[in-house]
């Protein structure tokens, strides 16, 4: 009989079946099977588990009764497993040596153990000796690196987890307090800068890869320009039809600023903005990203005549990086001088425009009709405007527009079940990791609320002039000059009057 098994006193050491037993002597025996032997939780996993994780699915507990008696349980056993692990252990001078159990699990498990320790550092602070201690963690992977790591704690104490891919996927899978929100939402502009970055760079060597160069001598000086005769536009109903308009590609970048000031806006004063920026560099990044292969892969003849593609042969890979670095803080506008030939599958502006016209839509009121189809409707001209400058064949602007809103449809709709898609499936964490990293824990679908991002308060008298009290008249007005009236019952029943004068 599993009851009849004595329990190891430190809970984190507990297998499922030792979760099992404890369950039955807490009277939480018909979830015994459930938690412990279905979904394989054991000591470490009991101690992680929250309210969350009892009520939702896959164990999805109804009964408030027994979620509150398990986290009691679960509370008691925490207490204990501190206690445990925070208790000193003296240890010599030299090289401690780890228990069995800690040198067993490294051999027989490929993932690491989480070894947090206290370090002491020693300062200097205007003339005295200052003694700071330091919580320090590292994640060991044989037995060597544990002893020198142990022996790196300076009062004697230490502490050693098994950290495994349930731990850090219960980590992960947590839900996002404001910190975390904010933690994300770096790690989301860092990637998204990045990935610009990329494909700035990757911009700077398909400019000299163009097909349809040669080079000329003329006085001294090596000239390229771009043959159309030998490579000329490739055929396209679009391009073919519709005259060269010279000024249509900065207005269209003129309609990418009007809509990015309306989007930044409202993301500005969205009660959910750190949810919703995080969203917006996630998926900016993961289309860029994916544009730098689409445009490192196959190079296409310029689709115009007009265009001058002026080549660097030759250039260091410095002077790459710096016509990178110019690209990408310029955001690759025209407006800013940003010139370049090759970076044609697929439309970068289309892409902005077209994600930034759907976050716009989602993220304001259903019934912001009029913003809606304004937003739309220079949608649809930038789009135009792009074609008539023949900047870009049709094919590249086409396959913009579908790539960038399938990713933003796709990536809400995971943000929006993530929950539910991912515990029937688990391999969604490997399919959409960026999802599954930036989204699970989030509340999915937020409310279009707006509100000031601090709170301003303004004193109720700039608003609210002090009323004065009215007057009254003379006649109405006690004298303050009158005496005194001490009114004083004497035996007959009448009142007589005495009046005390203020000096």
């Amino acid at each position: 009989m599993l009851d009849a098994k004595p329990l190891s006193a430190d809970p984190s050491d507990w297998r499922c079946e030792d979760v099992a037993v404890w369950l039955r002597k807490i009277g939480m025996a018909k979830y015994a099977d459930l938690i412990a032997i279905k979904h394989k939780v054991d000591g470490k996993c009991l101690l992680a588990l929250t309210d969350t994780d009892l009520k939702d699915p896959p164990v999805s507990i109804n009964c408030l009764g027994d979620i509150k008696k398990i986290l009691f349980g679960i509370e008691k056993l925490s207490q204990k497993s501190v206690e445990i692990s925070s208790s000193p252990v003296s240890r010599p001078h030299h090289r401690p040596s780890p228990s069995n159990g800690h040198t067993q699990a490294l051999k027989g498990s490929k993932d690491g153990l989480l070894v947090e320790y206290n370090e002491q550092n020693h300062l200097s602070i205007s003339g005295e000796d200052v003694v700071t201690t330091t919580r320090r963690a590292e994640i060991v992977q044989d037995e060597e690196t544990l002893l020198d790591t142990l022996a790196k704690s300076s009062d004697g104490t230490s502490t050693v987890q098994l950290i495994s891919r349930e731990e850090i996927i219960r980590q992960v899978e947590r839900p996002d307090t404001y910190f975390k929100s904010v933690a994300k939402l770096l790690i989301a502009f860092a990637y998204s800068s990045l990935s610009f970055l990329a494909t700035s760079f990757v911009m700077v060597l398909v400019h000299d890869r163009v097909p349809g160069r040669k080079n000329i001598t003329l006085t001294n000086s090596n000239v390229w320009f771009t043959d159309t005769k030998t490579y000329p536009p490739l055929p396209d109903i679009v391009l073919d039809n519709v005259p060269h308009i010279p000024w249509a590609f900065d207005m269209c970048e003129t309609i990418g600023l009007v809509l990015a000031v309306v989007w930044f806006t409202v993301l500005f004063f969205h009660k959910e903005r750190v949810i919703i920026a995080r969203r917006m560099f996630s998926l900016l990044g993961t289309v860029f990203l994916l544009r730098c292969f689409t445009m490192l892969i196959t190079s296409l003849s310029v689709p115009g005549i007009h265009l001058q593609c002026e080549a660097r042969p030759n250039t260091t890979m410095q002077e790459k990086l710096h016509k990178a670095f110019h690209i990408w803080s310029n955001l690759g506008m025209s407006l800013h001088g940003v010139r370049s030939c090759g970076d044609y599958m697929f439309s970068g502006h289309t892409t902005v425009i077209t994600i930034i016209s759907h976050f716009i839509t989602e993220y304001t009121p259903a019934d912001w009709t009029g913003l809606h189809t304004f937003t739309w409707v220079l949608n649809c001209f930038a789009i135009f405007l792009i074609l008539a400058a023949h900047e870009h064949y049709s094919i590249d602007v086409f396959i913009a527009f579908y790539i960038s809103s399938r990713m933003f449809l796709y990536y809400h709709a995971y943000a929006y079940n993530h929950a539910g898609i991912t515990a029937t499936d688990y391999r969604m964490r490997t399919w959409f990791p960026l999802g599954w990293f930036f989204e699970y824990g989030s509340q999915g679908k937020v409310e279009n609320e707006f509100s000031l991002p601090i709170n301003i308060r303004i004193p109720r008298r700039i608003f609210f002039a002090k009323t004065e009290e009215p007057k009254l008249s003379p006649k109405s007005e006690p004298s303050r000059k009158k005496s005194v009236v001490s009114v004083k019952q004497n035996g007959n029943g009448n009142c007589k009057h005495h009046s005390k004068k203020h000096n």
